[in-house]
């Protein structure tokens, strides 16, 4: 019973009672794809040392039960086929994941479940520019058997060591097999989601405030780039292209009966489902809410164009009326109104500026200047 009720709080990060660590069978640096192989009998990993080879652990669990969990990264075709033929995966689902660059899945070969997770990593940014990168995706393709549980990572985010020390610390939970894995990679990836959901929304109500807020000029938002905004929204439709199809899988997780699928475990697919589903409808509105910013910057642009145009013309509009007095006198004709008048040019320089200054007052009174 304690196992459900710690199921949630088993993929969240968490200190060893004893305040220890974890030894690792193999590393990332090795030339080898495998980073770590290891064989669990009633939740409890088994000791090994670095010559335990996923042949060796396969026959180890098919010899005296429990299951064994091989994570591997970013393996080429001749790294994987070892793999592939010891465990008997299905060529599809090897080639997806050696090739990678796979949308969200959930797919049944036989008796083995394959599953694709888009994970998503907020890169963290003192001020958004045209060129910031806001997210960065990775993926982890998933093999769940009876016996067995295979990860394939790609990308340099989305690591699972953290998380596996942690279900270490929860036997109870390991003992329901390689389901209860599958659940806490879908619970951590949904929850990264979360994560990021909310750093981009601090993003994205900085644009919004900056160009919604009252410009140096008339009102009107200036200096606000097009191209930040566009940005931006590239990076949450990067993002929706990992949590939208999505859905689907987790949907069939929480809800369709399966037999690689402990029950005492499914039910709490539900609530990934849930938290995807949340993050879901933030992503949506992020992208209308980013549409709706940038329609009302370029709106803003115009109007700040219209404006402009507004007081050139109002200042040509000035300028017209010493233009055309100048142009009528410098025609040079000998008979001319006031030409030899001693108040003439005092009296045509005063209604030039008269009628200079009631164009401009009109214009003011207008909202034109």
């Amino acid at each position: 019973m304690s196992m459900i009720h710690n199921l949630r709080a088993a993929v969240r990060p968490s200190l060893r009672k004893d305040g220890g660590t974890y030894d690792t069978t193999r590393s990332a640096a090795e030339s080898s794809a495998v980073v770590d192989c290891a064989v669990y009998r009633d939740g409890v990993r088994l000791p090994s040392d670095d010559s335990l080879t996923p042949r060796m652990a396969i026959r180890q669990v098919r010899r005296d039960g429990g299951f064994a969990w091989i994570g591997l990264h970013e393996p080429t075709e001749d790294e994987f086929a070892g793999v592939a033929a010891e465990f008997g995966l299905h060529p599809l689902a090897v080639e997806d994941a050696v090739h990678a660059h796979q949308r969200p899945k959930l797919e049944r070969y036989d008796d083995t479940l394959f599953a694709v997770f888009k994970t998503i990593h907020y890169v963290e940014h003192d001020e958004l520019t045209a060129t910031s990168e806001v997210v960065e995706t990775g993926e982890v393709m998933c093999f769940t058997g009876r016996d067995f549980f295979i990860t394939v990572r790609h990308g340099g985010q989305g690591s699972l060591r953290a998380l596996r020390h942690r279900l270490q610390d929860d036997p109870e939970l390991l003992a329901k097999g390689p389901s209860a894995v599958l659940h806490s990679i879908a619970d951590h990836v949904v929850d990264g989601y979360i994560a990021v959901a909310d750093a981009m929304q601090d993003d994205i109500d900085d644009v919004e405030t900056e160009v919604f807020s009252p410009g140096r000029r008339g009102g009107v938002s200036r200096g606000v780039d097009s191209a930040r905004i566009y940005q931006l929204k590239r990076e949450v439709l990067e993002f929706k292209r990992a949590v939208s199809p999505l859905m689907r899988p987790m949907q069939l997780l929480s809800e369709r009966p399966m037999r690689l699928v402990d029950p005492d475990i499914q039910k709490y697919f539900r609530d990934v489902a849930d938290h995807l589903a949340r993050v879901h409808e933030q992503v949506v509105a992020f992208d209308e809410l980013l549409n709706s910013i940038l329609q009302a910057n370029l709106a803003q642009a115009s109007v700040a164009q219209n404006e402009d145009m507004r007081k050139i013309t109002s200042w040509a509009a000035i300028v017209a009326v010493p233009t055309m007095v100048c142009g009528v006198y410098g025609m040079n004709f000998e008979h001319m109104p006031e030409l030899h008048w001693r108040y003439g040019y005092p009296t045509i320089m005063g209604l030039t500026v008269v009628l200079c200054l009631g164009i401009h007052r009109t214009l003011k009174r207008n909202g034109w200047l």
